[in-house]
Formats: structure tokens, sequence, C-alpha cells
């Protein structure tokens, strides 16, 4: 079974920092793409940032220039730097993981989400 679990979530205010980091464990033989999305309240999930394999990477237009993600594949983590944070950032920030786990193929995992909260 593979999971991924989310840490680094809290309280900031508008223009501060944060560093979400993800890790996942279980029994895979390598993971591919890993991504962050973020659901605010009333609103559906939606991609922030995803990764590939190979290192390529992927953000939003809203988060351009602000997020970025990257990940240590020695470590099995994903991270996402989120700098200049807005209050419309807020949300709940979840972590996408792809893993190959052998000849039942790949699985999709999903973390439990950690709260970021940007105050004005």
């Amino acid at each position: 079974q593979v999971q991924v679990v989310e840490s680094g979530g809290g309280l900031v205010q508008a223009g501060g920092s944060l560093r979400l980091s993800c890790a996942a464990s279980g029994r895979f033989f390598r993971l591919n793409a890993m991504a962050w999305y973020r659901q605010a309240a009333g609103t559906q999930r939606e991609l922030v940032a995803v990764i590939t394999s190979g290192g390529s990477t992927n953000v939003a237009d809203s988060v351009k220039g602000r997020f970025t993600i990257s990940r240590d594949s020695a470590k099995n983590t994903v991270y996402l730097q989120m700098n200049s944070l807005k209050p419309e950032d807020t949300a709940v920030y979840y972590c996408n993981a792809g893993a190959v786990v052998g000849l039942a193929g790949s699985v999709e995992v999903w973390g439990q989400g950690t709260l970021v909260t940007v105050s004005s």
C-alpha cells in the first residue's frame, strides 16, 4: 500500500512564505508525477503545480512566479515553496502522487491535506 503525508501548512501573513512537504511511503517500485492541488472553501479542487519523474514542472497561472515545486527522489518527497502569499491562497493543500506498484500497474494516491491560511 502506498501513502503520502503532507506537512508544513499553517497560518502566515500576506507576503509571507511557507514550504509544504509531501513524503511518500509504502511498497512501490517508483513514483511517477507528483502534484499539489488545493481546495478553498466552497470551491472545487484545483491543480497548483505538478512535477514529473524527470523533473519537468508546470504551475498554475495564479501562482506562477510565486510558487515553486521540486522533488527529492531519494527521499520520495515533493515540496511546494510558496512565496508572496496572498489571502486568496488560503486553502487545504493536497498532495497527489502516481506510483508504480509492479504487476498491478500504477496507483494514484492522495494525502489528507494540510491547511494554509493567509491573513491580510
